[in-house]
């Protein structure tokens, strides 16, 4: 047993059962106090729903929170932005632009005003955007020179209201979450910033998902993987079309998805 590096989303990977995410927290947090591993959560919310969480959820403190899908970071209990990732992230990345050029796509609803953040321009969409759609919406971001990605995941409306945003539908339907990201911004592309500061070698890290927009998380990477056993089909999906050896498909769900594949790779003890 030695230090390594956690790198886990929240919502529907470390959350969703809270038994097992207690006693996967237990470990980890004896495992930080005797090997000083460190502990980062990368999720899809912004800070103020992160807060929002912690509030309902009995959450290990982090050591790294990377917030709004990797376009920002924070350390230990600050909230005060990395500013050397922010600058990163500056280039070639005009916000107002983006949202006016968005306006001529009607299916797609702006999420609210807390998800709206510095570098990340964020949609609800009740049905599947087509791919002519999203390539038109690429198409017209790039010709006026944005270096820009935009990365679709779905969940549920009843989940998505959870969260606290509030979307309009009397019904529980799946949703499309479309995010817009500068091309150098992903949880991936985070991870690695991270890492790096943290100075902890890259077979020591291991990263958590479920969903699409944790793909960056293990695409092309040479960091463990681990997805959970409710991981959705979009991710099983890519999961099946590209192998790796470096990457666990968990039979467990949630938190206890994550216990098993730290055991598998020999981060904790069976």
């Amino acid at each position: 047993m030695k230090q390594f590096l956690l790198v886990s989303d929240l919502d529907y990977t470390l959350v969703g059962d809270d038994q097992a995410m207690a006693r996967l927290n237990q470990q980890l947090e004896q495992h930080r106090e005797q090997y000083k591993t460190k502990i980062v959560y990368s999720t899809g919310r912004s800070l103020f729903l992160y807060k929002k969480l912690t509030d309902e959820k009995a959450l290990l403190e982090p050591d790294v929170l990377i917030c709004a899908v990797g376009t920002e970071i924070y350390y230990s209990s600050s909230n005060t932005l990395d500013s050397k990732w922010s600058d990163h992230l500056s280039e070639g990345w005009d916000r107002d632009l983006i949202v006016e050029i968005s306006k001529a796509f009607p299916e797609l609803k702006p999420q609210p005003e807390s998800e709206q953040r510095p570098f990340k321009v964020s949609y609800f969409n009740e049905k599947e955007i087509s791919e002519k759609c999203l390539s038109d919406l690429d198409s017209g971001l790039l010709e006026k020179g944005l270096d820009i990605q935009i990365i679709c995941s779905f969940g549920s409306s009843t989940h998505i209201n959870n969260l606290g945003n509030n979307y309009e539908n009397g019904k529980d339907v799946e949703i499309q979450v479309l995010d817009i990201l500068p091309r150098k911004a992903n949880k991936g592309m985070a991870m690695t910033f991270v890492r790096e500061n943290l100075e902890i070698d890259i077979e020591q890290t291991v990263a958590c998902g479920d969903s699409g927009n944790d793909i960056a998380l293990f695409a092309d990477k040479k960091e463990k993987g681990i997805i959970v056993g409710n991981a959705k089909q979009e991710l099983l999906k890519w999961h099946e079309a590209n192998p790796n050896p470096n990457r666990y498909l968990a039979k467990a769900q949630f938190a206890a998805g994550i216990e098993e594949g730290l055991q598998h790779f020999g981060f904790l003890e069976k």
